[in-house]
């Protein structure tokens, strides 16, 4: 079989693999530009490829229906909306994913966001940077923090990054609760509460949910009024579950202490997007799963399942179990 990988792969995933197959790889990450659905389906059609590994590509019908050769599409994401799941099924070809990949990547983001909004690190970098600190004591009054031990951290959505999150803050002596209608049994230590409940009661409210039917926009206005006027806000999610208005409204009035934002309704963020003018904010560039252990983890993964299909046994992420009968 011959495969072609357009995802950022772990050399020595790349050396297991090539024992097996003749192995193409040529990242999106090194020529910073995504294939053209035409271009691509024409590519596999001509070089006979049976396995396509992407992590941003889109793979649309037009692509299964002009490549005949390929029989196996690993995403190297959890989400696979870019991947038209319906005419992978119809083609016959598997399609595999690699779920939680980033759980401890963003998570641990998650985590730092925390730390910068407590303890006012991205003012306080600035402040230095800008040649501010001119008095030895303004900032040590201006910029006084609050430790996280002690403090209640409300976790929406308990899925791989919520419940990581979740450990990592119980280590740290917070107090966890957290909401997820989807999780009967939360980990050890997290009592699952009200949205409402879980709003006046933290000190700091993570959201970790995707987007499907009722999540959207579901931090909004009531949410908010629920909030301590001393809470931060940290959103690693689709920025849909958002309110955007309702949430720079409360921060630009002082409603609330701050936010920290990963993900942004534009990539890059719109320059007049409001967030930009508020200095009780961090904002990151979509970096949450930008980490060396993330592609690790991705690789290693989808390694197994390639080299389980190709021995003919059913890949543990199998996204379309309709085709293996």
């Amino acid at each position: 079989m011959r495969t072609l990988i357009l995802a950022p792969f772990d050399p020595t995933q790349l050396a297991r693999l090539r024992k097996e197959m003749a192995v193409e790889h040529e990242s999106w990450l090194d020529t910073r530009k995504l294939t053209d659905p035409e271009e691509l389906a024409h590519r596999i059609r001509a070089s006979g490829i049976s396995i396509l590994v992407v992590e941003a590509d889109f793979v649309f019908e037009e692509t299964f229906d002009d490549a005949p050769s390929l029989r196996f599409v690993g995403v190297c994401r959890a989400t696979t909306d870019h991947v038209d799941i319906e005419a992978a099924t119809r083609c016959g070809v598997a399609v595999v994913n690699t779920p939680a990949r980033t759980a401890r990547a963003v998570a641990e983001h998650a985590l730092g966001l925390m730390f910068s909004l407590a303890r006012n690190i991205p003012r306080a970098h600035t402040y230095v940077t800008s040649g501010q600190w001119s008095s030895p004591a303004e900032a040590y009054i201006s910029m006084r923090g609050i430790e996280l031990r002690g403090r209640t951290v409300g976790i929406v959505g308990l899925g791989a990054i919520g419940a990581e999150l979740a450990r990592m803050c119980i280590a740290l002596d917070m107090n966890v609760v957290a909401h997820d209608p989807h999780v009967g049994s939360p980990p050890p230590d997290v009592r699952l509460t009200s949205l409402e409940a879980l709003a006046s009661g933290s000190d700091f409210i993570s959201v970790h949910v995707p987007t499907r039917p009722g999540t959207a926009g579901m931090i909004g206005p009531t949410v908010i009024s629920k909030m301590k006027p001393s809470a931060f806000l940290i959103s690693c999610s689709d920025p849909a579950v958002m309110d955007q208005q309702a949430v720079t409204g409360a921060l630009a009035s002082g409603r609330i202490a701050g936010a920290a934002f990963d993900v942004f309704e534009t990539h890059p963020i719109a320059p007049d997007n409001p967030l930009l003018k508020l200095d009780n904010v961090a904002l990151t560039p979509h970096i949450g799963a930008a980490t060396a252990e993330t592609i690790q983890r991705h690789s290693e993964m989808m390694t197994h399942d390639i080299l389980r299909f190709t021995r003919g046994e059913r890949p543990l992420n199998l996204v379309n179990p309709e085709v293996w009968t």
